[in-house]
């Protein structure tokens, strides 16, 4: 398991130490090269890049906000740095976007690339806010964030 652990705040809106440390980065990108056993740094952060990029677009008012706070400086820049769509990408379509940016990328290793880096997100920006997220984001992205789907389809 990675070295990540969140520190764990009274008030669960407030950016935890770890956000503000320039080695947070480095950890994430570290967490994504082990789950998806990329071979290289690299490789990972090349991944974790575009697949936060595209989040950072799909998450909007206050997650957006908590999102960023929790987030490593680079990225939470990010993130922030997206402009929100007016309507979030179903799961399916988030995972095709991804592919579509990475150079050789198929369905498979796409889905691969976003569960490494949103499968890494839980354990720094805790479990309420992966909660949040995944009740403002449409149905499907739990499985890419490591979680079970308990939502009902509406």
């Amino acid at each position: 398991m990675s070295t990540m652990m969140p520190e764990r705040n009274s008030t669960e809106g407030e950016p935890r130490p770890e956000a503000a440390d320039h080695g947070g980065w480095s950890r994430l990108v570290e967490s994504v090269r082990e789950s998806g056993q990329y071979a290289t740094r690299h490789e990972a952060e090349r991944v974790t890049r575009i697949v936060l990029s595209l989040l950072g677009a799909q998450v909007t008012g206050d997650e957006r906000v908590a999102l960023a706070g929790r987030l490593p400086d680079e990225a939470a820049r990010l993130v922030a740095a997206q402009i929100p769509v007016a309507q979030p990408l179903t799961a399916p379509r988030f995972v095709d976007s991804v592919a579509a940016r990475v150079e050789g990328a198929t369905p498979a290793t796409a889905r691969w690339d976003v569960s490494s880096v949103l499968g890494s997100l839980p354990p720094v920006i805790g479990n309420g806010l992966t909660s949040r997220l995944l009740l403002a984001l449409p149905h499907g992205y739990a499985l890419l964030f490591g979680r079970a789907d308990l939502r009902r389809r509406t």
